[in-house]
């Protein structure tokens, strides 16, 4: 019930349509009871040959039970339809505004097709929570009530007869089915997340394991993740349909106990035979509201799993919620300052420390080059200052506030960021663009791809999905214009132009620098040629900070960054 809880938040948010919902479910499943009820009290009455007036009543009563039944079943299912996918859209909304801020660090604990299978496929689950978990005990119990208490008007056998038959079909045969059904629904959602995962890497990868010729590799790797699945669904119908036939079967040794019952009544003369088939007909009737129940067990497991599944996600965001009341925001018309003192950082499961008490200060309005081999943790101050990671150890500023108590949307909206992973939506060039910031003209956009060398294109030109139809060069320089359009005063930028040429890389920089001449400039950079500009350089090594200076304090030193130097000019000159 704990995983679940949050569909009651939603549940009661639609209070009135639910209400209804089980109002018109109430009146549906008792005028079909009252409805066969009266048929076969019609038709055994009618045998006796009874006034006219009898007859007249009770066919009046049966066309207004039928009616009642009708109306109240189309009520029924309007409304607690309308709940289910209000219901269903809220918590869509809620799951994206969750998980919106662990972007991107949650792909590194969840791969994209299994995050994908919890998106779409355990969301879409939760919508069953009302219609098939929440709705049919309910109606079932309140419909059984009362048919029992009229049932004991005129037998108290057969009443408990019913009584018996709706605790053993509709709540001991669910229960222990249930019990059978955890182990088969986790079986169920972890293929499901395979075949996910495997779809995904197959499409994503088709051109390199196409060029590699491990394609016929992983496509047996996929038809067997799919074979298991649909051996597990397999298990799983059959299960369901167990379920569903042992429920139908008691249900009808139920109406024949009631037969038995009432017949040997009838001969005690203790139950008028007139009312005889009017009983058998009600313990036909009201199972009819215990049939939902024989699916219960498979949709109560598959959505408890599916609302687990959710909140392993949703609860990484809660257990980094800032706890202070109060959120800062930044001044986005200030230029920021940075600075780290003693930050130590380790991605998440990872035992190799990707910052080790890390102290850094990049004043406002200064330009900033951070360079060191790969993996020397460059990129992971870019997203310690995002807050996109938070340190373990250690503080970090922004603009001399402390970073853990400002708002992360508050962040990102005054810095154009360039990480290393930038995404091209299928579209146009222009739809493209216009992301950096609304109400964009034509000008701003076409001058914006001029000053990084892509004024060949159109506005109107399409785009395909990541950028399908782009070198790598490209789309790197369409990142570029969205930073340059979106014109915030803090520039992070990490390898920029790393497949970019020469010409083009000194046309970007000149034009950048131009713009951000006020700005606050943190760029991430292997070349090294060019960072005389800078008024600092870092240099990065093993997690930590070797060296920082000016170009010519480091040349000067002959340290670590003259070696990188030295080695850099040599291998050019070769």
């Amino acid at each position: 019930m704990k995983d679940t809880a949050i569909m009651f938040k939603f549940m009661v948010s639609e209070k009135k349509d639910i209400f209804l919902s089980v109002l018109f479910g109430f009146l549906a499943g008792m005028g079909g009871v009252l409805l066969f009820a009266n048929s076969g009290y019609l038709i055994s009455r009618a045998a006796l040959l009874p006034p006219f007036y009898v007859l007249t009543v009770t066919i009046a009563l049966l066309k207004l039970f039928s009616v009642t039944r009708a109306i109240s079943r189309y009520a029924e299912r309007y409304y607690s339809h309308r709940a289910t996918f209000t219901i269903l859209s809220n918590l869509r909304v809620h799951f994206y505004e969750k998980i919106e801020p662990l972007a991107p660090r949650i792909f590194h604990k969840y791969r994209s097709g299994d995050l994908l299978s919890r998106i779409v496929g355990d969301v879409e689950s939760l919508q069953n929570y009302f219609l098939r978990v929440f709705y049919p005990p309910l109606i079932m119990i309140v419909v059984f009530l009362a048919t029992v208490t009229l049932t004991l008007f005129f037998s108290v056998h057969v009443a408990f007869t019913l009584m018996a038959g709706m605790i053993l079909t509709g709540l001991i045969v669910p229960l222990v089915f249930a019990s059978m059904q955890t182990k088969i629904e986790n079986n169920v959602r972890e293929k499901r997340g395979s075949v996910s995962t495997e779809a995904t890497e197959f499409l994503y990868g088709f051109k390199d394991l196409k060029i590699h010729r491990k394609l016929a590799a992983q496509e047996r790797e996929l038809n067997e993740a799919s074979t298991t699945y649909i051996k597990e669904q397999e298990h799983q119908s059959d299960r369901a349909l167990i379920s569903q036939s042992v429920n139908q079967a008691l249900t009808m040794l139920v109406s024949w106990a009631v037969l038995i019952v009432g017949v040997y009544l009838v001969s005690e003369g203790t139950l008028e035979g007139v009312f005889l088939a009017m009983l058998v007909m009600i313990s036909l009737t009201v199972f009819e509201n215990v049939s939902p129940m024989a699916a219960f067990p498979y949709h109560f497991e598959d959505n408890r799993r599916a609302a687990s599944r959710l909140n392993l996600i949703i609860h990484e965001e809660d257990m980094e919620r800032v706890e202070e009341h109060e959120v800062e925001t930044l001044n986005h018309k200030e230029t920021w300052g940075i600075s780290m003192d003693n930050v130590t950082f380790t991605y998440p499961e990872e035992e190799r420390e990707a910052l080790k008490e890390v102290s850094i200060n990049i004043p406002s309005g200064s330009k900033t080059a951070i360079v060191g081999p790969s993996g020397s943790g460059k990129s992971t101050l870019l997203q310690l200052i995002l807050k996109i990671y938070q340190a373990e150890k250690g503080d970090v500023y922004l603009n001399g506030k402390d970073i853990t108590r400002l708002e992360k949307e508050s962040i990102w909206k005054g810095t154009n960021t360039l990480l290393q992973d930038h995404h091209l939506f299928y579209g146009t060039v222009r739809d493209n663009l216009q992301l950096a910031k609304d109400d964009l003209s034509d000008t701003e956009m076409f001058n914006a791809l001029k000053n990084v060398g892509l004024d060949t294109f159109s506005l109107e030109d399409r785009v395909l999905e990541k950028g399908g139809n782009l070198s790598g060069g490209e789309r790197q320089r369409f990142a570029i214009a969205r930073a340059l359009l979106k014109g915030s005063k803090l520039w992070l930028l990490d390898e920029p132009t790393s497949s970019v040429d020469a010409v083009t890389e000194r046309l970007i920089y000149d034009n950048l620098l131009a713009q951000a001449k006020e700005d606050t400039v943190l760029l991430v950079s292997h070349r090294l040629a060019g960072l005389e500009k800078m008024d600092q350089i870092i240099v990065m090594n093993e997690a930590q900070v070797v060296e920082a200076g000016t170009y010519d304090e480091l040349i000067e030193k002959q340290g670590y960054f003259y070696g990188m130097k030295e080695i850099e000019n040599t291998l050019f000159s070769a």
